[in-house]
């Protein structure tokens, strides 16, 4: 299928696409911030610097885009020009999220990540069950969850 823009119009598209602040992200943290969690928001000191950090819990939240980390969703999608410009960019992700993660395990944080498919798409979780998922995950001993339509049972 044809890109639906002109060159100059994508790379405006691209541009404009930011690493924080991101909706999901935003939704999960208003929403614990209602029940009154507190934490910090993307800590530079940190690996890979989490959108939230939890130090009374010791433990810090990623809320991955399904695309730009290689989710396998229905979300995630290869494009179909420049496949090996994207194929690479993607497995670099890939590759820096599994060292990232593995620095913070080893450094004593636990680590959750929540995959965009969660809570958009045909296949998203219902919004109170993926928050009371995550306050559950907060207040457990657990060191590491990821949480995605597939978590809920919610399939491709």
């Amino acid at each position: 299928m044809a890109d639906v823009f002109d060159k100059a119009k994508r790379s405006q598209v691209m541009a404009s696409i930011t690493a924080k602040d991101t909706k999901p992200e935003i939704l999960i943290r208003k929403a614990l911030h209602r029940k009154g969690y507190r934490f910090r928001l993307h800590d530079r000191s940190l690996p890979g610097t989490p959108d939230l950090i939890f130090r009374k819990f010791n433990a810090v939240i990623m809320v991955n885009g399904c695309f730009w980390h290689g989710h396998d969703c229905a979300l995630f999608r290869m494009p179909a020009t420049n496949r090996k410009f994207w194929s690479d960019k993607i497995r670099n992700n890939q590759e820096r999220d599994r060292r990232v993660r593995a620095e913070l395990l080893d450094s004593g944080w636990r680590v959750l990540i929540v995959w965009e498919c969660s809570l958009k798409g045909k296949h998203r979780t219902r919004f109170g069950d993926l928050i009371a998922t995550v306050e559950n995950w907060l207040l457990s001993d657990q060191c590491e969850l990821e949480l995605s339509a597939a978590h809920f049972g919610l399939h491709r």
